[in-house]
């Protein structure tokens, strides 16, 4: 069994551990001191794929497999703990509830 980062993997992280460095670590205090949740920052990050990491292409997901899951949710959660929380429950809470139990419609209308 390979336990090696595939180059992609290892984009990936890179990639994921960049955008948390850029859009979450310079506001992270201010965000936790005045008790603010980031909804522009949860918006760039599904645009950037990581709120529908583990749907499918075909509901407008990355498509992505758990390895690359937890990957981006260790990268956020360096940075910032509460907002890997955030983004952990949403792919798994969230998406991953309609995934498994939604009908067709509901898929089409809530994923990613």
């Amino acid at each position: 069994m390979n336990f090696q980062p595939t180059e992609n993997q290892v984009l990936i992280a890179e990639t994921v551990r960049k955008f948390a460095e850029t859009h979450i670590r310079p506001d992270m205090m201010k965000w936790d001191e005045e008790q603010l949740f980031p909804v522009e920052l949860f918006r760039k990050m599904g645009e950037q794929g990581l709120m529908g990491i583990l749907v499918p292409h075909e509901y407008g997901g990355s498509g992505l497999s758990y390895f690359e899951y937890m990957t981006a949710i260790v990268e956020v959660a360096r940075v910032c703990g509460s907002i890997g929380l955030s983004m952990a429950a949403h792919n798994s809470l969230c998406t991953g509830h309609i995934l498994a139990f939604g009908n067709e419609q509901q898929k089409q209308q809530y994923l990613p």
